[in-house]
């Protein structure tokens, strides 16, 4: 599949998906984040360390805002990604509750004014996922032009949920693969032949990074910051 039917058939595909990611209640939504936050935890005891991007939530995507709390209490730094120019690559800058946020593009906040960081780490959200380890964003391109733009690739984390899973998203040459897929069933890691499953981290191994994760229903409603624009 190519061209203008690849665009439509990714098109109709993303609204299916996010579709049934949005009918996701709120119970269910928290236990699923739960499940990644602790596979992460066990799976990944780096992501402590270094500089870890992650992306502002939206739509019921996983929520990596609170494990990112967890992380910066174990030294990481933490930052999101900002479109600086239509069809460039994103930049990440310095994100922590108390920097100044704006909303961009999908109402998607974004750091003002903090630094500019290079992720050692990132944390993808995917609307869909293949068995090759390709993802299927919002269409824009902005991920698979940054990553082609880094001197040095950061270990990449595709974090997203069990349904969104498809056989293949008709990947193209420009199309750049995740390293791992984290879901609630457990770990996925790309190799050769495409996404091998590792299982889930087993329960009861003490984390590198135990500690309590800060969830949004016991934390003050504002705790993150919100956009000023």
């Amino acid at each position: 599949m190519q061209g203008a039917a690849l665009k439509r058939w990714r098109a109709a595909e993303r609204a299916r998906l996010i579709a049934a990611r949005e009918a996701i209640d709120r119970s269910t939504l928290d236990s699923l984040r739960r499940r990644i936050d602790a596979h992460l935890e066990r799976a990944f005891p780096g992501l402590a360390r270094g500089v870890l991007a992650l992306c502002w939530p939206i739509r019921n995507e996983y929520d990596a805002r609170h494990l990112a709390r967890t992380l910066r209490a174990r030294g990481a730094l933490t930052a999101l990604p900002v479109v600086v120019a239509a069809r460039s690559p994103l930049a990440f800058r310095e994100w922590h509750p108390g920097v100044t946020l704006a909303s961009g593009a999908l109402g998607i906040a974004y750091p003002v004014g903090s630094r500019e960081l290079v992720p050692d780490h990132v944390l993808l959200p995917m609307n869909g996922w293949d068995d090759g380890g390709y993802r299927l964003g919002y269409g824009a391109g902005y991920f698979d032009r940054t990553l082609a733009s880094l001197a040095r690739k950061p270990d990449l984390i595709g974090v997203s949920f069990e349904l969104a899973r498809m056989p293949t998203i008709h990947p193209q040459p420009w199309d750049v693969p995740v390293d791992y897929v984290v879901t609630e069933r457990g770990v996925y890691r790309r190799d050769a032949a495409g996404l091998a499953f590792l299982g889930e981290p087993a329960a009861g191994t003490p984390s590198r990074l135990a500690s309590a994760v800060c969830y949004a229903d016991e934390v003050a409603p504002d705790y993150f910051g919100a956009p000023k624009a």
